[in-house]
């Protein structure tokens, strides 16, 4: 008998599931810490011990299927290896638009002379030799190069012959914004191609990781990947297009709860390491996102499912707020390492590094933290970054390598390119302590809860001077940001709401009085009119409480913990070719097609030749992808107007999706 194998590498467990033939029932199921230096022997771990639970030999995986949050997890968090954006035809201006400037975050970037006009006429010559001059200079510092070019949607000349140069002269990967979306708005596929760019080791190394461990142990199946869509592609695909698997592992989570639950109306909130991600079911299927995947406040070009993505997970970093009176706690956006977890490998250091700091009265700003170095590619990085960088040798406090203020912007530097990372305390350290988990070292979590206690409100007071207190105000933070969360998906979802914030809604005083209920010369009631589906290995842990407080049905299904790595397996290969006619004169129809641009003489024929084109295209990639005999359908998008008692073409957009199951192929 045939087995189909589902892997989930998420920020701090990877799962794997072994599912029947007709993936109709789980036949085994594992789970390992994710091994961020060498990813290979988690997914190992996860993989061989699944294997086992289920009495299923190697041999007998007829197709393996992955999905990840590590790519949503690294624009969350604003991580990524440098990249250069190579712009073409824009000027400065279109820098600062779609959060573009932000997103490069100080990467370099060259604007040249070039770009093509709305009817995909060249603006200007593209300068080729400024182009490769300033490659060779640029090559050794990135990793990799994103090229978009003005209406390159119209007309992609100028970016394929950029990216052809960059490659012969740096041999770095490059990503053309075309290739990513047939969308206008240069800004916004500029900003999705240095995404991609930014994402493109990383995954890389998941899939080298992955492919090594499988043929290792003798599984020669195909391996697939999940995009943010739900559908599978080929890992040879998604080696060129990573950030096609941005929402990834949500988009897997959102396949498994249907198929775990069998509901068909509901938000599902899956709370990893790193991030919580909600979105809603309804009819059984959740929507596609019409402005593209929106990730870590970026807003991309990516088809993905509507989802809001927050971080928040049981490894958020715990913020003391230090203002008004009282104080308060703040979890997340950024994952740290659990000090339970980290003492898990380094005990001694950990536990002596917390008893020092205990047995002084002072409270120190570093006291309970620690710096892990996690390797990388390090060009591009200033001399006082490259000199604290060589000081972080194993895992230390963070203290240790600190030898002035100027090097604490240096070390949230060294954090963002993900070549070192924090451990401190957070929620699953929390959990630790109230006896909810006793996976990692509970004596080392209690311990830097006892520290983090230990700073000062402002009235000068401790935040708390038992941890077990200090533990539960963690835990109930992460109930009352998970509510918030529930409710902006709620109140973006529902169109009676439509046109207002859903941010401002789900935090507004009456909302929050109407949760109580309030009972008063007002009275007002406010539930969820949807059920939950809870899911995540912590779900358990935390979600009975943000149940009672939506005043909703909380579904906690049996294998809640691995549901991202069922849904990688029930999915299906999906590919689309979208594609413009436009006519920039009567009579004048020009099919903008995958090859280049072609003139007609009528719409219907420019229609049919862009048709044929995309329906050969999307078929290939399909086939590319890994599906077998791909069903392919379409549909036209048509712009008149009448002007005169005549009908006047604007332009049409057509889209062919090729859709298949995967091949399974036996070993």
């Amino acid at each position: 008998m045939a087995y189909l194998l589902g892997v989930d590498t998420g920020g701090t467990y990877t799962d794997a599931v072994l599912m029947d033939e007709a993936a109709t029932r789980v036949i085994g199921k594992a789970k390992a810490l994710t091994t961020r230096r060498d990813l290979a022997q988690g997914i190992g771990a996860a993989v061989d011990a699944a294997l086992a639970s289920a009495g299923v030999a190697a041999d007998q995986v007829a197709m393996v299927s992955l999905s990840t949050t590590l790519a949503t997890n690294a624009l969350v968090e604003g991580q990524g290896g440098r990249v250069a954006l190579i712009f073409i035809g824009f000027d400065d201006g279109d820098l600062d638009r779609g959060g573009l400037a932000e997103a490069l975050a100080g990467d370099p970037v060259l604007r040249l002379a070039g770009g093509h006009d709305h009817a995909g006429i060249e603006s200007a010559a593209l300068d080729l030799a400024a182009l490769e001059a300033e490659a060779a200079r640029l090559g050794p510092d990135v990793m990799g190069f994103a090229v978009a070019a003005r209406f390159a949607t119209r007309n992609p000349a100028h970016e394929r012959a950029a990216r052809d140069l960059l490659r012969r002269v740096t041999g770095r990967p490059v990503t053309c914004s075309h290739e990513l979306s047939a969308n206008l708005n240069g800004p916004k596929r500029a900003l999705t191609a240095v995404l991609n760019a930014r994402l493109i080791g990383m995954i890389d190394r998941l899939v080298a990781a992955c492919e090594r461990h499988l043929a290792q142990i003798g599984i020669t199946a195909p391996l697939m990947v999940v995009r943010g869509d739900g559908a599978l592609i080929s890992a040879a695909m998604v080696r060129e297009r990573p950030i096609e698997t941005i929402l990834s592992g949500p988009a897997a989570s959102i396949v498994g709860a249907r198929w775990l639950t069998g509901e068909s109306d509901a938000l599902v909130s899956d709370i990893g390491g790193t991030t919580t991600d909600v979105a809603l079911l309804k009819d059984g299927l959740p929507e596609i996102d019409p402005e593209g995947a929106r990730v870590g406040g970026w807003r991309t070009m990516v088809e993905a499912v509507a989802m809001r993505t927050t971080g928040l997970g049981g490894d958020s970093e715990v913020h003391l707020l230090t203002t008004g009176l009282d104080g308060g706690l703040r979890l997340g956006p950024r994952r740290l390492i659990p000090v339970s977890l980290l003492a898990v490998d380094h005990g001694a250091m950990v536990h002596a590094a917390l008893d020092r700091a205990l047995a002084t009265e002072v409270a120190g700003e570093f006291d309970g933290r620690f710096v892990v170095p996690m390797g990388g590619q390090t060009g591009g990085l200033s001399a006082r970054e490259a000199a604290l960088l060589a000081r972080i040798t194993d895992p230390m406090p963070l203290a240790r390598p600190i030898t002035s203020r100027l090097e604490v912007a240096a070390m949230d530097r060294l954090v963002a390119r993900g070549l070192v990372m924090i451990a401190g305390v957070t929620p699953s350290d929390a959990s630790h302590v109230l006896g909810r988990l006793a996976d990692w070292d509970g004596a080392a979590a209690e311990k830097a809860l006892r520290l983090l206690g230990r700073r000062r409100t402002g009235r000068g007071e401790r935040f708390a001077a038992d941890p077990a207190l200090l533990a539960q105000g963690i835990v109930d933070q992460l109930t009352a940001q998970t509510v918030d969360c529930l409710l902006e998906a709620a109140f973006a979802e529902d169109p009676a709401f439509a046109g207002e914030p859903p941010e401002a809604l789900a935090r507004h005083l009456l909302t929050r009085r109407a949760l109580g209920p309030h009972r008063g010369v007002i009275q007002a009631t406010l539930c969820l009119g949807v059920p939950v589906i809870g899911l995540g290995a912590s779900a358990p842990a935390y979600y009975g409480a943000v149940g009672d407080r939506l005043g909703t049905r909380m579904i906690l299904p049996e294998h809640a913990g691995v549901a991202n790595a069922i849904g990688a397996v029930v999915g299906q290969v999906s590919q689309r070719a979208t594609g413009l006619v436009t006519s920039p004169a009567e009579g004048r129809f020009i099919a903008h097609l995958p090859e280049g641009n072609q003139l007609f003489p009528s719409r219907d024929a420019a229609l049919d030749a862009l048709e044929a084109a995309l329906a050969h295209d999307a078929t290939t990639r399909a086939h590319q992808a890994g599906a077998l005999d791909p069903h392919l359908t379409t549909q036209r998008e048509v712009r008149e107007a009448e002007i005169e008692g005549r009908v006047m073409f604007i332009e049409a957009r057509l889209t062919v999706t090729a859709t298949g199951r995967p091949r399974v192929a036996h070993g």
